[in-house]
């Protein structure tokens, strides 16, 4: 592992890693905040999904949640949103390819080589994390916003062992049945099939459940609600009665100015039931 960047912030450190991933078969890059800590005990940890187009980077330096992180004593890491470089595939549309992983393992050429972020995110990058930070790997959970979002509602709700909360920000909710979903998972899984329900929130909130704590966040003047589809999420999450909470912000569209508005409430809520 190579660090690219530390850099002292809210008393805590913000790093920038990189090494070289089996799962995607090139160097991967991401950062992880670091709060200090009074005491020895670990420290819980969030994950943090970005979406389309970003890298590790977007909401490390828009989001604000270092501040939160430094006062609640959690730790956050920032993955990137899919393999990248020379050799690996991509395509000319944004939402397809590097930049655009969807938090999926690929079963299709060409992408199979390399497009296996789920596999990453939940087996590899875990590893090295907590063999390198003194981090509670009892004490996890997951946030994400639009694509990440996305990633991060399948994720809890496919290993609720793992996470015990997940939030969101603006999620794709639907993408079985969405232009944010539809043409992704045909290029990177196959024609329909149950393997694409697998990365559904909405279908496997409906059929699986989920133990642990939502909170999820949507604009109002989002302006890609069309394709982020939250009725279907929103349904399935109200009619859980166990404190989960579907929430529409007044006036809020899709970018980051709406994220760190909300980025406290998050922190706060993942921070009081990991120490729960």
């Amino acid at each position: 592992m190579k660090t690219i960047a530390e850099s002292k912030c809210f008393e805590g450190t913000q790093w920038v890693l990189s090494h070289q991933s089996k799962y995607c078969a090139c160097d991967m890059t991401f950062g992880i905040y670091v709060p200090e800590k009074a005491g020895s005990s670990k420290l819980p940890l969030i994950w943090y999904l970005s979406g389309l187009t970003c890298t590790h980077e977007n909401a490390m330096v828009k989001s604000g949640i270092q501040r939160w992180a430094s006062e609640k004593e959690v730790a956050v890491v920032f993955p990137d949103t899919s393999p990248r470089g020379e050799g690996v595939p991509d395509d000319p549309n944004f939402d397809l390819g590097q930049g655009a992983g969807f938090y999926i393992d690929s079963k299709k050429f060409p992408w199979e080589k390399n497009f296996q972020m789920w596999s990453y995110i939940l087996k590899e990058l875990p590893e090295l994390i907590f063999s390198n930070f003194h981090l509670d790997e009892k004490k996890q959970s997951i946030m994400g916003h639009s694509m990440g979002g996305l990633g991060a509602l399948n994720m809890a709700f496919r290993n609720p062992k793992v996470f015990k909360a997940v939030s969101a920000f603006a999620p794709i909710s639907n993408p079985t049945s969405g232009i944010w979903g539809r043409k992704q998972f045909e290029s990177y899984l196959g024609i329909e099939s149950e393997l694409w329900e697998e990365y559904d929130p909405s279908i496997l909130l409906e059929k699986r459940g989920y133990p642990g704590s939502i909170l999820i966040d949507q604009g109002t003047k989002d302006d890609f609600l069309d394709k982020l589809m939250p009725e279907s999420l929103e349904k399935q999450v109200n009619a859980r009665k166990q404190g989960n909470s579907f929430r529409y912000q007044e006036g809020y569209d899709h970018s980051y100015f709406f994220v760190s508005t909300f980025m406290k409430d998050h922190v706060f809520w993942h921070e009081k039931i990991l120490n729960k």
